[in-house]
């Protein structure tokens, strides 16, 4: 398993529901009630697909390996730049839900609330994959010896061994092209 390449494939998924979001939040401009049900499941993917699954991937083999053997640059890039990002993308999704509830609960001017987040959501993590992809991810296949990348190959495998046996990758492309049908 080349994990890098994992993780970029998986990217273009993320890519796929950040369109589908855009979507969704311009149909409630355009007069559109919210979908209560749509925005749970958008909600549900990027937290357990692009935050757990993909971020998980990140975080706990592939940054993790980058702080410890390059450290300096590699330390900054990931701890100032990626993580800060990451925890950011969560936020909008804590704000986005909370916003939900306040519409739920008859705040209209909460529409606003719930657009704004869903919309910084997709910029942000437009922009994040950009630099992980062509940034990051370049980075660390030039640092990182061949051990350290064989090393993280092995441990993205078994996580997504896991990740297959609870068919993780499965059901949520399931809820993403059904939004999609729905939506583009």
């Amino acid at each position: 398993m080349d994990a890098i390449s994992l993780m970029v494939d998986e990217h273009k998924y993320i890519k796929r529901m950040l369109v589908v979001v855009r979507r969704v939040c311009f149909r409630i401009l355009q007069g559109e009630d919210i979908s209560y049900d749509d925005f749970s499941k958008i909600i549900d993917f990027v937290r357990n697909y692009a935050d757990n699954h993909h971020h998980g991937k990140e975080e706990k083999i592939l940054f993790n390996r980058m702080v410890s053997e390059i450290g300096g640059v590699a330390d900054k890039l990931v701890n100032q730049g990626m993580l800060v990002e990451h925890d950011l993308g969560r936020l909008h999704m804590r704000e986005l839900e909370l916003a939900l509830d306040r519409v739920k609960a008859g705040d209209e001017e909460s529409k606003l609330d719930v657009i704004a987040n869903a919309i910084s959501y997709t910029h942000l993590l437009t922009r994040h994959i950009e630099k992980e992809d062509n940034t990051v991810y370049t980075f660390a296949q030039r640092k990182l010896s061949k051990e350290s990348l064989e090393q993280i190959n092995k441990e993205c495998e078994d996580f997504e061994n896991k990740a297959i046996e609870d068919e993780v990758s499965k059901l949520y492309i399931h809820i993403l092209e059904s939004l999609e049908a729905k939506y583009l």
